[in-house]
């Protein structure tokens, strides 16, 4: 399963490679891609756990970006 975000605000390249690394590492995560660019993040996972992942997801970007806002795209 394969979702989208737009990452409000994110206008840091180090912090972009960190938040895409951290959320790499989650379980059930096969897959995390954030172009710094567009700011958009997508997030290749199992279905079954894609609550979960999202919901940590969040939690890492605040870690390094707490202004961002994310949205669902």
């Amino acid at each position: 399963m394969k979702k989208s975000f737009k990452l409000q605000g994110l206008d840091c390249a180090n912090c972009a490679g960190k938040i895409e690394k951290g959320i790499g590492k989650l379980d059930g995560v096969s897959n995390a891609n954030l172009n710094v660019i567009t700011c958009k993040l997508t997030i290749e996972g199992e279905e079954s756990k894609m609550d979960k992942i999202i919901v940590s997801a969040k939690a890492v970007i605040k870690k390094y970006e707490p202004h961002v806002v994310v949205q669902s795209i």
